[in-house]
C-alpha cells in the first residue's frame, strides 16, 4: 500500500532519477525540486524538467544563486579545474549544499502538505562529501522537525549501496534504460553515458559494469 506524499530532491542524474522511481512505487503523489545554483552546465536543470515532464511528475525549480557567491567551486566556476587529490576533498564539493538543498526542500514540502523528502545521497561513494554522511542526514532530520514542528522523513534509498547496486536497484525498478539514456551525471555536461573521463563519469560507468558483470554471472548459473 502506498505511503502520502513525497518531494524528491531532483538533478536529473542516475541517483536522483533511481530515487525519483522508488517514490513514485511507494508514494501515492511525488513531486520534485531541483535547485538552480549556478550550475555549469545548465543542461543539468533541462535535464531533469524533461524527465519530470515526460513521468507526470509536477517540478519545482528554485533559485539558490547566492550558493554559488559562497562557495565557488569546480561545479559553477569554468576556470576551476575538477579534480581530486588524495588526503583533500574534491574540487566539485559545495560546502553546505545538502544542507541547504534539504532545509529548502523541507519548506516547500511542508507548505504542499508533504511528509517524506528523498535524497540520493550515498555514504559508499561519498567521495568524502561530509554532506553525504547518514549521521548528517540523520541529525538535519531533528534538526527540521524541530525548526517546523514537523514530522519530516528523510528517505535516503541509496545511503549503503555502491554504484553498481544502484544499477541494480533501477532494474529492479524498470527503469534501467531510462536512468542509463535519459540522465546527466557529467560534470563535463554531456548526458547518457557521458564523456568517459571526469570522475562522475568514471564511477557511473564502474558501477554499471560491475552490476552486469553480476547479472550476466546471475543468469549464468541459473
Amino acid at each position: 500500500m502506498k505511503q502520502g506524499k513525497a518531494v524528491v530532491v531532483f538533478s536529473g542524474g542516475q541517483d536522483s532519477t533511481t530515487c525519483l522511481f522508488w517514490a513514485m512505487e511507494r508514494f501515492e503523489e511525488v513531486e520534485a525540486v531541483t535547485f538552480d545554483y549556478g550550475q555549469r552546465h545548465k543542461l543539468e536543470i533541462e535535464c531533469a524538467s524533461q524527465i519530470t515532464k515526460d513521468l507526470n511528475v509536477k517540478h519545482h525549480i528554485l533559485d539558490m544563486s547566492l550558493l554559488n557567491q559562497l562557495a565557488p567551486n569546480a561545479l559553477t566556476r569554468g576556470d576551476i579545474e575538477i579534480e581530486h587529490k588524495d588526503g583533500e576533498l574534491p574540487s566539485t564539493v559545495v560546502d553546505g549544499r545538502n544542507m541547504l538543498f534539504l532545509t529548502f526542500a523541507a519548506v516547500l514540502a511542508k507548505q504542499i502538505g508533504a511528509k517524506n523528502i528523498v535524497t540520493g545521497v550515498c555514504e559508499t561513494d561519498f567521495s568524502g562529501y561530509p554532506d553525504c554522511r547518514d549521521v548528517f542526514v540523520k541529525s538535519l532530520n531533528v534538526t527540521l522537525n524541530l525548526s517546523m514542528d514537523y514530522p519530516f522523513v528523510i528517505d535516503t534509498p541509496l545511503m549503503w549501496l555502491n554504484k553498481a547496486e544502484t544499477w541494480a536497484l533501477a532494474d529492479e525498478l524498470g527503469a534501467f534504460d531510462f536512468v542509463r539514456e535519459r540522465t546527466l551525471t557529467c560534470y563535463n555536461g554531456i548526458q547518457a553515458d557521458g564523456c568517459g573521463h571526469c570522475p562522475a563519469c568514471m564511477l557511473r560507468r564502474k558501477g554499471f559494469d560491475d552490476y552486469l558483470a553480476v547479472k550476466r554471472d546471475k543468469e549464468a548459473i541459473g
